[in-house]
């Protein structure tokens, strides 16, 4: 399904930076590649234009933005709260309505489908700079109006004082900003966690470090929880390193289906790995298979649902959230290794070569 104001993640049309932005573009692509994601749709930066073109918003934006001094982080903040009362104040124009919940019903044709809306701006996600963390996410939505009225407030975002002085620090000007917003069915998560290509604390391009905990991913994100961590090997997809932190709590969905709830980890999970043997393999072929996509280390979020069902060939079944460009290590000069003469497959080399003396 796609219109002006909405794309499936399924329809196959042409991912465009410039009109899901860079969340969406990722789950479009992801999902064009036979990766599996969780059903959803974007809310496209057409639907954002019509919000502020609408009755003068924008130019009302402007006016209030001014002259802002982003060295005073009062004036920040009060210009920015300023804002984002203009937006959630201002009703969401009647077609762009009508379309976002007309793609809900897609996903849920009672209306009654749990989302998570997701801010995926089109400076979001970038190779150089993420804005990670930056706008609003809203979990465990429920009904069209509450997803009508979650994307409004995605859109808001966008003006939060945080995220106008990352902008500046990038160097991303405020004119011309534009945000679509991903609606994603909710899983119910058993376990969830993140995933990067390149190990952070180091830069190595040869692991995958992946971040685990109990049920949605979070609590872990927000740093509430200190999840279980594994350093993958990413040519054998086995890992080499585990650290196994205990988890007091999790947020789940609530068993009545209606939002989300935390809760205790009962005693027999607290201290037992988050993630089998054979799911760090999966999680981690996932992330390989990502990175090999795009051509550079990949900053992934993946989930493994509650009753989630084990593929044909016996491994488990994990779905991507999201996926990034890692803006960290992938920025840096990668330094050349050091070779040490008659060690490891230079001294088969000089050996075969004649430069070297077989052991007596």
């Amino acid at each position: 399904m796609t219109d002006q104001f909405t794309v499936s993640f399924d329809s196959g049309a042409e991912p465009s930076t410039a009109r899901v932005g860079g969340k969406c573009v990722g789950l479009l692509t992801m999902t064009g590649r036979g990766i599996r994601v969780p059903p959803g749709f974007a809310v496209t930066t057409d639907a954002f234009a019509a919000a502020l073109d609408g009755g003068g918003l924008r130019a009302e934006i402007r006016s209030v933005l001014a002259g802002l001094d982003r060295s005073d982080p009062a004036d920040t903040e009060r210009r920015a709260a300023e804002v984002r009362g203009l937006v959630t104040d201002r009703p969401v124009p009647p077609p762009v309505a009508r379309a976002v919940a007309a793609a809900y019903r897609v996903l849920g044709a009672a209306g009654d489908v749990q989302v998570a809306v997701r801010s995926s701006a089109e400076t979001e996600d970038l190779p150089t700079i993420s804005f990670a963390g930056q706008y609003d996410t809203y979990l465990g939505v429920l009904g069209a109006d509450a997803v009508v009225d979650a994307v409004r407030r995605c859109w808001a975002s966008l003006w939060t004082a945080r995220a106008i002085t990352y902008r500046a620090a990038g160097g991303v000007p405020e004119r011309g900003l534009r945000m679509a917003v991903g609606v994603q069915r909710m899983v119910d998560a058993r376990t969830a966690g993140v995933a990067l290509t390149v190990n952070p604390a180091d830069g190595d391009p040869s692991k995958i470090v992946i971040d685990a905990a109990w049920g949605l991913g979070e609590p872990l994100v927000s740093g509430e929880v200190t999840p279980d961590n594994y350093v993958v090997d990413k040519v054998l997809l086995l890992p080499v390193k585990t650290t196994l932190s205990p988890q007091h709590h999790e947020l789940v969905v609530a068993p009545n289906g209606h939002g989300l709830l935390r809760r205790a980890v009962e005693d027999g999970r607290r201290r037992r790995a988050c993630l089998g043997p054979a799911e760090v393999t999966a999680v981690a072929e996932l992330a390989k298979r990502v990175e090999r996509h795009y051509g550079c280390p990949q900053d992934i979020e993946w989930v493994i649902a509650r009753d989630a069902p084990q593929l044909p060939d016996g491994g488990p079944r994990v779905l991507l959230l999201q996926t990034r460009p890692e803006t960290f290590w992938s920025r840096r000069p990668r330094a050349k290794a050091a070779v040490v003469p008659g060690a490891g497959v230079s001294s088969i080399a000089d050996t075969m070569l004649g430069l070297g003396t077989l052991p007596s």
